[in-house]
């Protein structure tokens, strides 16, 4: 999908092109100087689908109790044979996430106290994630969600992959562009890139209770992302044609 606006400029003599994306280098053009210079503005878009290669995913313990302290031992319980149990899963990064301590009921004298602390997990390798997953679901921790995305080496070298492509489409976008309005000389003038990416998210609905009936295996699915470069520029036209 392109746009083509076209404008004057008066009194430009030359125009310099720069892109500042990794892999892509300097590039400098230059026009002989004129009374005045049209442009047309080029946009070409470029896109890569690439299969997710992370996983993350939030679980949590909660206890409820008319005394905080009762239902915050069982939480801290419930979060330490957690980690302990992560440790055989060295591929699996885990961190301890929100703690949360507040009241529920709606009479004064029914008042209880709820307890919630929550773990994150994060790896590349999904069996040794889901395997953990399942084990945690079967000693009371409840699945709040997972997020399937691209590590950042993996988008990078997408980015990188793409922005190619994207610069190509847009150089021969240009040239077309000058062809078509009669201008037999061209040059880049400034050039925006934009890139952007969007990926697949499992919710996973809140759970009703601790004492559930243990999990099945967690089945998934990564997905995949589709990472997109845009890149918008002038093209500074030079001599007209005959």
């Amino acid at each position: 999908m392109s746009a083509l606006t076209c404008r004057t400029r008066a009194g430009v003599a030359a125009c310099v092109f720069a892109v500042g994306i990794v892999g892509s280098g300097v590039v400098l053009a230059q026009l002989p100087p004129g009374p005045s210079q049209s442009s047309v503005t080029v946009t070409a878009t470029a896109t890569a689908t690439v299969t997710n290669d992370r996983l993350q995913a939030w679980l949590r313990a909660e206890a409820e109790s008319a005394n905080p302290g009762t239902a915050a031992s069982q939480v801290n319980a419930a979060i330490a044979k957690a980690l302990a149990a992560a440790k055989a899963y060295p591929a699996v990064k885990v961190a301890t996430a929100g703690y949360s301590t507040y009241q529920v009921g709606d009479k004064p004298n029914a008042l209880r106290w709820r307890v919630a602390q929550a773990i994150s997990l994060d790896a590349q390798d999904f069996t040794a994630a889901t395997t953990l997953i399942s084990r945690l679901q079967e000693e009371g921790l409840l699945l709040s969600g997972m997020a399937f995305s691209l590590t950042e080496k993996a988008r990078r070298d997408a980015e990188d992959s793409v922005t190619q492509q994207a610069l190509k489409s847009w150089e021969e976008r240009a040239q077309r562009a000058a062809q078509g309005l009669g201008f037999s000389a061209w040059a880049p003038g400034h050039v925006a890139v934009q890139t952007s990416d969007q990926g697949r998210v499992y919710p996973v609905m809140r759970a009703q209770a601790m004492a559930a009936a243990p999990a099945p295996p967690v089945a998934t699915e990564a997905g995949t992302t589709e990472v997109t470069v845009t890149v918008t520029g002038d093209a500074v036209l030079g001599i007209r044609g005959r």
